[in-house]
């Protein structure tokens, strides 16, 4: 018995979602589409399996399979990354960071991290979030004239509050990620560097963008996004320390490496029994990453982006710092007189699918706010290039000049859709 006999509302559901995104442009940058081999292992039997612990130390037994294949993940992300050290058991990144920063700080403890309206993240010290609620977050910016992180600030910031830890990265910074200006900052204030690396890790893993690993005490990243795996988290350390603080692990008694405190903050410290089939999956896609032509798809995603970025500029939009250097660009709508908001919901109409985002120094709210942010991963994995990008450009062009047209968005629809039959995407499993 397959799905379609047993709950065909949810079968019908299915469909819906699989021809939504073949008949649509996905350019939110924190999504991608997976291979049918990650698909294949995410609703895989090992779904069933409980295999709380860490291969070789679980709590059930029956782990001997399970146990190959988070090795497997665990070395397969060795490998990309050059670390000495990974957990691919975080569910989320948001859990990858609550562990690194549950390891290397106390309740209470000052950590800088990127503002959320100026590329940061929530986990990074939102006051909504478990990070702003733990710890002491002081934020820092983006310099307005360049829309690239302020150092003067930075050490500004650092020299008055000591931080304890400094996080670099963010899910809206079109830049490089500057690990080596931070270190600078870390190492004067004798202070921990932690890297999220969420959206720019297959370029990372590529060699497309600079790597933290020299320069970073711990790095957390997604798996999907640009390393094109399933949903999940992962933390890595370029070299495994010795525990500094003789901190206690939970159940487990003394510690004597960084690499442990870590894993027992993971497990049993905030999460329980491990996603095997979504680990399984994660192994599948650092595979898939491992392979000569996922260079060339990374390079192809900074190709579309930069072709993006270029055709936005000739059009006459803003963008955040001028350009891009990876997978995103992020666009100040403000002197085109259209919110976030309200783009957004146009765009959806059509079958582009954006997401409203802050801009540094944003005067609205988070729910309707002055830009949107577009990324390329997922129309690259379908096969579309520059010349795509451009054509792309100009359909969204066209919505944010005359959004409340309905004869308008009729004709892009129209367009839309032609262009995506030209790419599909999972027809193979629409029923």
């Amino acid at each position: 018995m397959n799905l379609k006999d047993t709950d065909g509302e949810l079968f019908e559901i299915l469909n819906r979602e699989i021809r939504r995104e073949d008949e649509t442009l996905e350019l939110i940058a924190s999504e991608n589409f997976v291979s049918n081999s990650v698909l294949e292992m995410a609703g895989g039997v090992m779904t069933n399996k409980y295999a709380e612990g860490y291969p070789g130390k679980r709590y059930y037994g029956g782990c001997q399979f399970v146990d190959e294949a988070e090795n497997l993940a665990r070395d397969r992300a060795k490998q990309l990354f050059n670390a000495e050290y990974t957990n691919v058991q975080p569910h989320s990144g948001s859990q990858a960071n609550m562990a690194a920063l549950m390891t290397f700080l106390e309740n209470g403890d000052t950590v800088m991290g990127l503002d959320l309206a100026h590329g940061g993240h929530l986990t990074h010290g939102s006051p909504v979030n478990f990070s702003g609620q733990l710890f002491n977050f002081v934020s820092y910016h983006v310099h307005p004239d360049t829309g690239r992180v302020d150092f003067d600030e930075v050490w500004n910031l650092a020299r008055k509050y000591k931080p304890k830890m400094i996080i670099c990265g963010g899910s809206a910074y079109p830049r490089f990620i500057e690990f080596e200006q931070f270190r600078e900052v870390v190492d004067e204030v004798d202070a921990f560097l932690m890297a999220d690396i969420a959206h720019p890790a297959g370029l990372v893993a590529m060699g497309l963008h600079p790597s933290p690993i020299p320069y970073c005490d711990v790095i957390t990243t997604t798996t999907h996004k640009t390393l094109r795996g399933p949903r999940g988290g992962m933390i890595m350390m370029g070299e495994d320390r010795e525990n500094p603080w003789g901190k206690v692990a939970p159940k487990s008694g003394r510690v004597k490496m960084i690499s442990e405190l870590i894993d027992s903050m993971v497990m049993p410290g905030i999460q329980g029994g491990p996603l095997m089939h979504i680990i399984a999956a994660k192994a599948v896609a650092f595979g898939e990453a491992l392979k000569p032509e996922f260079l060339e798809y990374s390079r192809q995603i900074v190709d579309n982006a930069k072709s993006m970025a270029e055709e936005f500029l000739s059009r006459g939009y803003h963008l955040v710092s001028g350009g891009t250097d990876t997978h995103l660009v992020l666009i100040d709508l403000t002197e085109k007189g259209i919110t976030g908001k309200k783009a957004e919901n146009a765009l959806e109409k059509v079958g582009i699918t954006v997401n409203k985002n802050m801009v540094p120094f944003d005067q609205k709210s988070p729910f309707v706010t002055s830009g949107i942010r577009i990324g390329t991963p997922a129309v690259t994995t379908r096969g579309m290039k520059e010349d795509e990008m451009k054509t792309i450009v100009a359909l969204i062009d066209k919505v944010i000049s005359s959004p409340d047209s309905e004869d308008l968005l009729s004709t892009v629809m129209s367009e839309v859709l032609d262009l995506c039959r030209d790419f599909p995407l999972y027809r193979d499993l629409i029923s």
